[in-house]
C-alpha cells in the first residue's frame, strides 16, 4: 500500500486550523497542525513532508523564514501560502522564491481543491521523472528531456551552453516537438532558476488583450480598467519570460516587441513610465519564420533580434532512435497519474512505433501510449494496442512507392486535408486524430488558403467546417 502524503498546515488561526485539516483529510492526507511558525520549523526539521500550507503572517516566525527552512531540506516539500488581502505582495515575492502558490483569505474550498489537485498531480511527475532518471543514462536526459539520438545531443549541448548566459533565444520546431521544454530547461539551468518562468501563448488571445497581458495596464486606460495590473514582463522579473508562437504576433505589437529588446524596458498601458526589463527572453516558432518575413507578416528587425541564439528541434520522425527512451518514459508518467503501476513493455512495440511517421511528434507519441494503457486492462502493452494509429492515420501508412519523391509539407498537407475531409470538415475530431492542436491545425489551413493550395475536392471541408 502506497504511503498516504503528509501535509503540515500552518496557522494562528484555530478555525483555519480546523477548516484544513477537514479538508485535506478527505483527500485521505496525513494532516499534522502547528499553531505557530517555530513549532512548524521544528516539525520539518524532524519528519518528512509532501507539503507546508502556512500563513505568511505569524505571530513569531513568519511563512517567509519557514518557506526557506523547507526549501534546505533534503526532500523539500513545496509550499503554499495563506494570505490576507493585505498582504497578497508577501505571497507574490513568496512565490518568486520558491513558493508553489498562494490562496487568498477568505478562501473557497473548491479553490483549495484545485490548487491542491495540481500541487500533487505536479509531484507525481517529478517523483516519475527521478524514476526514470534511474533507469535511463543521466547523458540521455536534461531537465526532463529525453533524447539519445545526435541530434538531440546537440540540442543538449546548445541548451548548456546558453543557459549560463543572458542571450534572448529562438527555438524552432514543429509542433508536439517539446518547444516549451527546451525553454524550461534553459531556465532551470540558468542563474535565473529561483526566479519566475512565465510563459505567453501569443496565438491564445486576441491581439487586444496579448497587449495587457505582455505589459499590464495603469488604472483608466481603457474601459474596464478598474485597478492597475502587472503584465507577464513585470511577473517574470529577473527570470525567463516564454513567448510561445511568436509567429501569431500581430505587426503592432511585433514593433512594441522590438522596443522591448532594444531598450530593454516596456510601458504600461496608459502609463508614461518605463520599467526595466530584466528577465530573459525566449521564443518558440512551429512557422517557417523567414517566409513570413518575406511576405511582410514578420518583421524582418525583430526576426533578427529573436534569433541571437537559435535551437532547433528535430521531428520524432529525424530521431526514431529515441523512440524506446520516451516510450518508457510516457508509460512510467502516465501510470503515475493515474496512480497504477507500469505495464510491462512488449519488445515488438519499439519496431512497431519506429516504422511509423508520427506527424504530431512527441505529443501525439505521447497521447498514443496513454490511450493505449488506458484503454487496455491486461498488464502488458503489446503491438495491437496500437492498432488504431494505422486505422485513425492511414493516410501515412500507405506503400514507400506512394510517396517517392513527395516532400515532407507535402505530406504534411496531404495528411492534414484528407483527414479534415474524413472527418467531414469537423476541425475538433480532424485534430485529435492528427495529434494535433485544434490552434495548430488552424494555423496550417490559413496558411494553405493565404497560398492558394487548396485543391478543390478539399474545398468544402476547408470553408465549410463543422466543429
Amino acid at each position: 500500500m502506497a504511503r498516504k502524503q503528509k501535509v503540515l498546515v500552518v496557522d494562528d488561526e484555530p478555525l483555519i486550523l480546523s477548516l484544513l485539516e477537514e479538508a485535506l483529510s478527505r483527500r485521505s492526507l496525513e494532516v499534522a497542525l502547528a499553531d505557530k511558525g517555530s513549532v512548524a520549523i521544528e516539525n520539518l526539521k524532524k519528519y518528512d513532508f509532501d507539503l507546508v500550507i502556512t500563513d505568511v503572517r505569524l505571530p513569531d516566525v513568519n511563512g517567509m523564514e519557514i518557506l526557506r527552512t523547507a526549501q534546505k531540506l533534503p526532500t523539500a516539500p513545496g509550499v503554499i501560502m495563506i494570505t490576507a488581502y493585505g498582504t497578497v505582495k508577501d505571497a507574490v515575492k513568496a512565490m518568486k522564491e520558491g513558493a508553489y502558490d498562494y490562496i487568498t483569505k477568505p478562501f473557497e474550498i473548491d479553490e483549495l481543491e484545485v490548487t491542491l489537485e495540481k500541487y500533487f498531480r505536479l509531484r507525481q511527475l517529478e517523483r516519475q521523472n527521478t524514476i526514470l532518471r534511474r533507469e535511463v543514462k543521466d547523458e540521455y536526459v536534461l531537465e526532463g528531456i529525453i533524447g539519445k539520438s545526435a541530434v538531440m545531443q546537440k540540442v543538449f549541448d546548445t541548451i548548456r551552453m546558453v543557459a549560463s548566459t543572458n542571450s534572448t533565444v529562438l527555438i524552432r520546431g514543429e509542433s508536439g516537438t517539446g518547444k516549451e521544454l527546451v525553454a524550461k530547461a534553459i531556465h532551470q539551468l540558468s542563474p535565473r532558476r529561483n526566479y519566475p518562468f512565465v510563459s505567453m501563448n501569443c496565438a491564445a488571445l486576441p491581439e487586444t488583450l496579448v497587449e495587457s497581458e505582455l505589459f499590464g495596464y495603469e488604472k483608466g486606460a481603457f474601459t474596464g480598467a478598474d485597478s492597475n495590473k502587472d503584465g507577464r514582463f513585470m511577473a517574470a522579473d529577473k527570470g525567463t519570460i516564454l513567448l510561445d508562437e511568436i509567429s501569431e504576433m500581430g505587426v503592432h505589437l511585433q514593433a512594441k516587441l522590438l522596443r522591448v529588446l532594444q531598450e530593454r524596458e516596456f510601458e504600461p498601458l496608459g502609463s508614461t513610465k518605463s520599467f526595466p526589463v530584466e528577465a530573459r527572453i525566449i521564443a518558440t516558432v512551429n512557422r517557417d519564420l523567414e517566409r513570413l518575413v518575406q511576405e511582410g507578416k514578420f518583421r524582418e528587425d525583430l526576426f533578427y533580434r529573436l534569433n541571437v541564439v537559435p535551437i532547433y528541434l528535430p521531428p520524432l520522425r529525424e530521431r526514431k532512435e529515441d523512440i524506446p527512451y520516451l516510450v518508457q518514459h510516457f508509460v512510467e508518467k502516465v501510470a503515475a497519474l493515474n496512480d497504477k503501476p507500469p505495464k510491462e513493455i512488449d519488445q515488438g512495440i519499439y519496431k512497431l512505433l519506429e516504422e511509423y511517421d508520427w506527424p504530431g511528434n512527441v505529443r501525439q507519441l505521447e497521447n498514443a501510449i496513454e490511450r493505449a494503457m488506458v484503454t487496455n486492462k491486461g498488464n502488458v502493452l503489446k503491438p495491437e494496442h496500437f492498432d488504431f494509429l494505422e486505422r485513425e492515420n492511414h493516410v501515412f501508412h500507405h506503400s514507400t512507392n506512394h510517396f517517392t519523391g513527395t516532400n515532407l509539407r507535402e505530406l504534411e498537407k496531404r495528411a492534414i486535408l484528407e483527414t479534415l475531409a474524413q472527418m467531414e470538415g469537423n476541425r475538433t475530431k480532424a485534430a485529435q486524430k492528427l495529434g494535433i492542436s485544434v490552434r495548430t491545425l488552424r494555423n496550417k489551413l490559413k496558411e494553405y488558403k493565404e497560398n492558394k493550395e487548396i485543391d478543390e475536392k478539399y474545398a468544402r471541408w476547408v470553408f465549410d467546417t463543422n466543429e
